[in-house]
């Protein structure tokens, strides 16, 4: 069928309309990325005092954060078949609904349970939004703007975190001004509302972005993917002219067309084996699964803490993180205004060497420090009650008489300014416990318990350890495996941890960071976009929950730069396959860069 330009009686609109339109496009697919980034920072400012009144273990706490990617684990494996069953615009609305029911949730929450369920959800909002969202704007946008589209999501998500940090540093002002003139109850008290004003303050962005997914258009390639002709010549002309709308809606049939053909042995060249189907289908898997392992998530959802073990102190801490937060908003900027300038591949490369960079600079610092840590388990192992728990005030003065009685024999640890992790075991169950700082007069003192270690049912025993003897672990006695004291650097040292994750997350955000939604999203061949890109995404969010679960339990045993150097040999994969695999995507249709994997180079 030939397509015939309607007249401009009967044109959809004026430029002016179509112009606005887009930009309500972008507006409603960048609250999709502000809950996004809502999703990945709120826990960062909440985390400290989540710690501080919610007596969780370190486990536990690295569960509560993982939750959320866990949940987008469940989601993003379904989500492409939800979007192809009910449509692109239905499913965006759900994910927004998912995100606004999960803040009281949270926020009302008094224990593991319910806070762990309230992450999950949210999480199972994130995944939804992480997949439906840039495959709308790859599907709606002309490819002159999708590049900028795209970025878009990226930009706002970026914006998220920022106001996530923003209000942190907020409360940690109000924390720091409640500590001068009130007692430890009063403190107590503020903090444990603290995180969960924390998590309120997130709820108009969830409310915004479902309102808004009422007034946008279906996606015109999910339309004629129905038999709808009209109804995506429609949608299509919402956005552009309507010659262009004509010329792109005959490509589409064919690509369509194609994909249908049927006997004379074309069902077999439509085989998902083939070549244009599984080289792009691969190398979006291994570049969402490289991304993550870059530890872009852990090094956000724990900023505050890493930058607190790196010797800043509370308040600027959480400065830190909010000029980290700012850093890579506004580098954002500098990646959108590049994408569809220099191209995709270009901002990877630069983007991936600049990372490598960074985390061996940052993983050497804290190794620096890391070296002179004093294991004190023998000291701290007489310290366990006849009951088999522990309660450890971890002040100066502990920590002097920790020092002395251990096997150190050199002064290199100054008591005042030292930092303790423990990690005990019950049976076959480990677990660690945060950092705590003798400087830190308002932390809260090491209490080991068995319920801290042990699961409570055979479920959870199986996810813990699936080779543990949970029925003598009930009774087992407590083993301290290792009490690492560390010296608490400087702030100097801290400064340069910290300008050390700002080159990081610029280098990320110019490349990976803008780049990795237009992988995502261009790579895959319309037949199997929206399932090839959930299972990317599971990939990528499984990483990421791995990488955020096991983070405080590493950190605990080997130290911080154990986790920063894992990272940076990841990134040396990624740099790897961008450099040698990855085809330049800027300035192409979906179908051309389709054609491209079938192996038309023209």
């Amino acid at each position: 069928m030939t397509y015939q330009a309607p007249s401009s009686t009967s044109a959809a609109g004026s430029a002016d309309t179509k112009s606005s339109y887009n930009r309500f496009l972008l507006l409603v697919a960048g609250l999709g990325g502000l809950l996004y980034g809502v999703d990945i920072g709120i826990i960062g400012g909440a985390l400290p005092y989540l710690e501080a009144t919610s007596h969780l273990n370190a486990g536990q706490l690295s569960v509560i954060v993982a939750a959320v990617l866990l949940g987008s684990v469940f989601s993003t494996l379904f989500a492409g078949l939800l979007a192809d069953w009910m449509g692109r615009k239905p499913l965006m609305m759900i994910s927004g609904l998912a995100f606004v029911v999960s803040i009281p949730i949270i926020a009302l929450s008094n224990g593991y349970g319910p806070l762990f369920f309230g992450r999950l959800l949210q999480g199972i909002s994130g995944g939804f939004i992480g997949v439906v969202v840039p495959l709308y704007l790859a599907e709606c946008l002309p490819a002159s703007n999708r590049g900028k589209g795209t970025a878009v999501f990226q930009w706002l998500l970026t914006l998220g975190i920022v106001s996530a940090a923003l209000i942190g540093i907020y409360y940690s002002y109000r924390v720091e001004a409640i500590s001068k003139v009130s007692d430890a109850a009063t403190i107590f008290a503020f903090k444990d509302q603290a995180w969960r004003h924390i998590f309120w303050v997130s709820l108009p962005p969830g409310i915004l972005f479902v309102i808004g997914s009422l007034f946008v258009a279906e996606s015109p390639r999910w339309l004629l993917l129905r038999g709808r002709r009209e109804k995506a010549l429609t949608s299509l002309q919402r956005s552009r002219e309507s010659h262009q709308a004509g010329i792109e809606l005959e490509e589409m049939e064919r690509i369509a067309a194609a994909s249908k053909a049927t006997g004379s042995g074309e069902t077999f060249k439509d085989s998902l084996l083939r070549r244009k189907y599984v080289i792009p289908f691969l190398l979006a898997c291994i570049i969402l699964f490289c991304n993550t392992a870059t530890g872009v998530n852990s090094i956000i959802g724990y900023n505050t803490a890493i930058l607190l073990q790196s010797g800043l102190s509370d308040l600027h801490a959480h400065w830190g993180y909010v000029i980290f937060t700012i850093v890579n908003f506004l580098m954002t900027i500098v990646g959108m205004t590049l994408i569809d300038r220099k191209g995709r591949k270009f901002l990877f490369i630069v983007g991936t060497s600049g990372i490598i960079v960074s985390l061996i600079g940052i993983g050497l610092l804290f190794r620096s420090t890391e070296k002179l840590n004093r294991d004190c388990r023998g000291v701290v192992q007489a310290m366990v009650a006849p009951d088999q728990t522990l309660h450890l005030s971890f002040t100066p003065q502990e920590a002097k008489h920790l020092l002395e009685t251990s096997e150190a024999s050199d002064n290199a640890i100054d008591s005042k300014r030292a930092s303790l992790a423990v990690i005990y075991s019950y049976g076959d169950y480990t677990a660690e416990t945060s950092f705590v700082r003798s400087d830190d007069p308002s932390a809260a003192p090491i209490q080991i318990s068995r319920e801290s270690a042990v699961p409570s049912n055979k479920v959870e025993a199986f996810f813990k350890n699936p080779f543990g003897n949970l029925d003598a672990a009930r009774t087992a006695p407590l083993k301290i495996e290792r009490a690492l004291v560390g010296g608490v650097p400087s702030s100097g040292h801290g400064w340069m941890v910290a300008i050390g994750l700002y080159v990081f997350m610029s280098f990320f955000a110019i490349g990976p960071g803008v780049g990795v939604w237009l992988a995502l999203s261009e790579l895959m061949p319309t037949r199997i976009r929206s399932n090839g890109m959930s299972i990317a995404l599971v990939i990528n969010q499984m990483v990421s929950t791995t990488l955020a679960g096991i983070f405080l339990p590493m950190v605990s045993k080997y130290g911080y730069s154990s986790m920063f150097f894992l990272f940076a040999g990841f990134t040396v994969i990624y740099f790897t396959v961008v450099t040698f695999f990855l085809p330049e995507t800027k300035g192409k249709t979906l179908e051309e860069i389709e054609r491209y994997f079938e192996g038309e180079r023209a």
